[in-house]
């Protein structure tokens, strides 16, 4: 598992024997504290991952390596057994995102924000897990953390784009010549 930590002016991800190899990585990644524009913590990994699959290990449930969306490339080591650290990044570094999975977000990303010039913490961007169950206030619950919501945050009933409501009414006049065969 990854580990990040703040050295100096410098946020560092740790990695593992394994993610350098599945990466083909040799360093740890480096971004400076000046970099991040914006902390999150999710509940749910799958909501920390964006775009589509680079070179890594992709498992369900266990996600490492590089994701490529039209914002840049993403760094995620995350897995389905704990809260995610979503690192957004601006400026001149290699990635757009670091999506970590650690052991305690909640006081990494007070320590982030302590550490971060510019903005006092009370004008930070980082929403942190309020509440015993860790529900993050900007969704609902999802189903495994005792609420209602399905998987992308739907309240039950409320359309999809692909589910039911969703798509137009049919053509009464299309209906009719495809029931003739004509």
């Amino acid at each position: 598992m990854a580990r990040l930590s703040v050295e100096g002016t410098e946020v560092v991800v740790r990695l593992s024997l394994r993610e350098r190899l599945a990466l083909r990585r040799r360093q740890d990644i480096r971004v400076p504290v000046a970099a991040v524009r914006e902390v999150t913590v999710e509940s749910s990994w799958w909501r920390a991952l964006r775009g589509t699959p680079g070179r890594g290990l992709w498992r369900p449930g266990r996600c490492v390596g590089i994701r490529r969306s039209p914002e840049g490339e993403d760094f995620v080591s995350v897995r389905a057994d704990g809260s995610v650290l979503c690192l957004d990044l601006s400026g001149d570094v290699a990635f757009r995102r670091l999506a970590v999975t650690v052991p305690h977000p909640e006081r990494t990303a007070r320590t982030l924000r302590s550490r971060r010039p510019g903005d006092p913490p009370a004008h930070d961007a980082v929403r942190e897990a309020q509440g015993p169950a860790g529900q993050a206030p900007h969704r609902p619950p999802l189903q495994h953390e005792g609420g209602t919501a399905d998987d992308h945050g739907r309240a039950p009933g409320a359309p999809s784009r692909t589910g039911t409501g969703s798509q137009p009414k049919a053509d009464d006049e299309r209906v009719r010549r495809a029931n003739e065969g004509g």
